[in-house]
């Protein structure tokens, strides 16, 4: 999944987004467009059998995965349980990925961009109930690098705050096209693009951005692959980046990031079972946190 280099009008772009109307490139701006993982009748992903009905298939393809606030998290009691609950099995990202370690962050904290383009854990803000980052990894050989993957679930305390929280991501890309985001690795030449589900290029969730770059290890030179995907439901952000390792050609590296944003759609599933517009009545919110499926406790 590679995109040519496009860039976005800056202004009002937090104001789209904040209305619910996220926007990108116009259609002769870039060569090839982001296309996020396909949905299919059975729930996007395959993991769900399909309703018997074909009309209330039908119905759900034509609706976005989300949370529904009635059924989201209330307290951060229950958002840390809600993000703690859901399954996020290795390989919902592709095949040979395994927990890497430390396998999960803190829950009441989150990665802020901070002026000077340096990522940094803070504490949540009081619009954010809770806030998991899970890693994983597929490991190297043969010639070919390890590729590292990070799943964060964010709650926040209603859909103004995660439309909010879209619109600060994809200005971010704008402000700080190199980023710093640890003490050993800078991600450079980013650039994004978000699409909210009316648009219908990445129709999966209420609102999609997909970003793009390179980052480099300190003391090399080589410049590798580096996407970010993040996606809103209602009140409910999902975001994962990749990091690919040097050895894997171009096709193979679009082959990762692609499984990377399916594994991204795979969580969006199971949150919209929970809470959404497919899930059952009664079903979602404070008390349904996904235990059958929880493995454990960004």
């Amino acid at each position: 999944m590679r995109m040519t280099e496009w860039r976005p009008v800056v202004a009002m772009v937090g104001t789209l987004l904040l209305a619910g109307c996220t926007s990108g490139a116009d259609e002769d701006s870039a060569e090839e467009k982001p296309t996020g993982p396909a949905r299919s009748a059975n729930g996007a992903d395959g993991s769900k059998e399909a309703s018997p009905s074909s009309s209330e298939a039908s119905a759900a393809e034509d609706e976005p995965y989300t949370m529904l606030e009635e059924h989201a998290p209330r307290t951060r009691a229950e958002a840390i349980a809600f993000v703690q609950g859901l399954s996020t099995p290795p390989d919902h990202f592709g095949a040979g990925f395994r927990k890497a370690q430390p396998y999960e962050s803190d829950p009441d904290e989150w990665a802020v961009l901070d002026e000077e383009c340096v990522w940094q854990r803070q504490s949540l803000p009081s619009t954010a109930l809770a806030s998991l980052t899970r890693k994983f990894e597929l490991p190297g050989g043969e010639g070919k690098g390890p590729v590292q993957v990070s799943l964060t679930i964010t709650v926040h305390e209603d859909t103004t705050a995660a439309r909010r929280d879209m619109a600060v991501s994809l200005e971010e890309a704008l402000r700080c096209p190199d980023q710093q985001l640890n003490a050993t690795e800078r991600v450079i030449g980013l650039y994004s693009r978000a699409d909210p589900f009316s648009e219908a290029r990445n129709g999966v969730t209420d609102d999609d951005l997909v970003e793009s770059g390179q980052f480099r290890h300190d003391g090399t030179k080589d410049a590798l692959p580096f996407d970010w995907f993040k996606y809103r439901l209602g009140p409910v952000t999902v975001a994962a980046t990749d990091r690919i390792g040097a050895g894997h050609s171009k096709e193979e590296a679009s082959a990762i990031a692609s499984d990377v944003a399916q594994g991204v759609v795979y969580t969006a599933a199971e949150i919209d079972s929970i809470g959404g517009n497919r899930a059952p009545d009664g079903a979602g919110g404070k008390d349904s946190t996904g235990d059958d499926q929880a493995e454990g406790t960004r």
